[in-house]
């Protein structure tokens, strides 16, 4: 059994409603169930919420709420692994034996189906835990800089002053979109970042953190411009 886990709490507070907030023309959740669905990878597509209206709103695009999530799950500080071990738990618990557990963020616009099935492709395919998608930096991480507390500049790694961009090794983050795990990882609250994963590598163009209203104006701006490439 293959399921995909959409966490969605009510309670976002830098950008109210976020979940269920409308981006460009659908309530924001709704982007990541009908991904979900269309990447035809699971018996089963759930959201996590603690929140009556989100509830209906993911019932009403095609995804099932069998449970509310415990307030213990629901606040600022519960983090993804404990969230999903609880959805897998429920299912055990329901007499289900989920195999693969996907967790798909619920303000994740660009997520494709496509990238989803890869991500599938990629956990099966090797001898790992998680499979998850990242992305690569947009300027070497080496060469970055701090503001001081006397609002002067110093860097991070000073020994890379000299440094050229192309003699700097790469670096990679999260790009926060969707994380395959085997049920048994999941269950035991194995960490995501490790030998044990496997990345996802997504292109820069189409992964936006959103977690303040700028990164909200920025995503709606990339996302309507993806859109009418699509439809030259």
């Amino acid at each position: 059994m293959r399921v995909a886990v959409i966490p969605a709490r009510g309670g976002s507070k830098r950008i109210p409603r976020k979940n269920i907030k409308l981006f460009c023309g659908k309530p924001m959740i709704v982007w990541s169930i009908e991904a979900a669905l269309a990447s035809g990878c699971f018996d089963a597509v759930i959201v996590s919420t603690d929140d009556t209206e989100i509830a209906e709103v993911a019932r009403h695009y095609g995804a099932d709420v069998p449970f509310m999530r415990p307030a213990e799950l629901s606040d600022d500080y519960a983090g993804t692994v404990p969230v999903i071990r609880h959805a897998v738990e429920w299912f055990i618990a329901n007499g289900e034996a989920p195999e693969q557990v996907c967790c798909i963020y619920a303000t994740a616009p660009f997520v494709t189906g496509e990238d989803i099935r890869r991500g599938l492709e990629i956990l099966t395919g090797n001898d790992c835990d998680y499979a998850f998608s990242v992305t690569s930096y947009a300027f070497p991480i080496q060469r970055a800089i701090r503001i001081t507390p006397a609002d002067r500049v110093e860097m991070f790694n000073p020994e890379h002053f000299n440094t050229r961009s192309q003699d700097l090794e790469e670096a990679y983050h999260d790009a926060g979109q969707f994380y395959w795990g085997r049920a048994g990882a999941w269950l035991e609250g194995k960490i995501l970042f490790g030998t044990h994963a496997v990345p996802v590598l997504l292109p820069r163009h189409r992964v936006q953190d959103i977690d303040t209203l700028e990164d909200w104006e920025r995503a709606g701006w990339l996302f309507k411009a993806m859109q009418a490439q699509v439809e030259r």
